[in-house]
């Protein structure tokens, strides 16, 4: 019983990090094709691994004020704002974070403790992938995720449709 338990909440950590990292690549992707962060992303992408950690800590130095706020506001009775904010937060420096590490991995990579954790946090994830796909859980969830991309496609082309 607990075994189940415990491979469901699992299950529902996974589904919950591959729909959030879908959507979040995609937005970082189109957020900086839109700000024009080509030269920006190349500069980042070349730059040695001291600068990388750096660059690492920047998101999580914009993200902090505003942690610090959303708990101002929950720790003055403002609890539906503070909470939203810090899910927008937190949405936020994933999608920074993901987008800068994409960037310096390599470079980060050249650090061998960083590179120790990284291979220990990437085989306990594709343990966790590979326990939890076989689940019915997981695999009703993947169907609504294809429904859900496939209503969303033809959405899409019904707005250009309508636009052009």
């Amino acid at each position: 019983m607990l075994k189940k338990l415990l491979l469901t909440l699992l299950a529902v950590l996974v589904i919950f990090e591959e729909w959030l990292w879908d959507i979040l690549t995609a937005t970082g992707q189109w957020l900086a094709r839109i700000l024009n962060l080509e030269r920006f992303d190349q500069w980042l992408m070349a730059a040695p691994p001291s600068q990388a950690v750096l660059a690492l800590l920047v998101p999580v130095l914009i993200v902090t004020p505003i942690n610090l706020f959303a708990l101002f506001l929950l720790t003055h009775g403002a609890i539906l704002e503070g909470i939203l904010l810090e899910i927008a937060a937190k949405l936020l420096g994933t999608l920074l974070v993901a987008r800068v590490f994409k960037l310096v991995r390599p470079a980060l990579l050249t650090f061998v403790w960083f590179a120790k954790l990284y291979s220990t946090i990437v085989g306990l994830l594709q343990w966790a992938h590979e326990l939890v796909h076989n689940s019915a859980l997981y695999k009703l969830s993947v169907k609504v995720k294809t429904a859900i991309k496939q209503q969303i496609g033809l959405f899409r082309k019904y707005l250009k449709a309508f636009f052009n």
